[in-house]
C-alpha cells in the first residue's frame, strides 16, 4: 500500500522570500525529488500545511494507518526524511516503534492524529 509524504512548498521557515527564489519549503521537496521516493511512498506537494511556526512541514498519512505532522525540516534532512518514511511505509498501522524512529521525527513531531477507518 503506498503512503503519502506531504510536503509544504509554500513554507517560508520563518525565512524573507527573495524574489525569484525558491521558499524553504518549496527546496525541501525538490531536494526530496532528487533522491526519490522509497518503495510504497510518493511524494506529493501541498501548498499550506497549517504549521508556519514550525515550518518547512511535512506529513505521512495513508489509509488505515496514524499520520504524523513534523515540522523544522530543510533540505539537508531530505535523505533522512526519506529513511523515516520508509519505515512509516513499512509500519501497518503507520507506528514506527518510538526507539526505531530516525532523530528527526522524534524530535520535530508538530502532531500524531489517529486512523479515521
Amino acid at each position: 500500500m503506498t503512503v503519502s509524504l506531504l510536503v509544504c512548498t509554500t513554507c517560508r521557515a520563518g525565512q524573507p522570500v527573495i524574489d525569484g527564489q525558491p521558499v524553504p519549503g518549496a527546496r525541501l521537496f525538490a531536494a526530496l525529488e532528487r533522491l526519490g521516493a522509497p518503495e510504497g511512498v510518493r511524494i506529493l506537494p501541498v501548498e499550506c500545511l497549517s504549521a508556519c511556526n514550525s515550518g518547512s512541514a511535512i506529513a505521512l498519512s495513508g489509509p488505515g494507518r496514524w499520520s504524523y505532522i513534523y515540522g523544522g525540516m530543510s533540505d539537508a534532512d531530505a535523505a533522512e526524511i526519506l529513511t523515516g518514511a520508509a519505515a512509516y511505509a513499512a509500519a501497518d498501522d503507520g507506528i514506527v516503534p518510538w526507539r526505531d524512529r530516525i532523530a528527526i521525527f522524534r524530535k520535530r513531531s508538530i502532531a500524531r492524529i489517529p486512523s479515521i477507518g
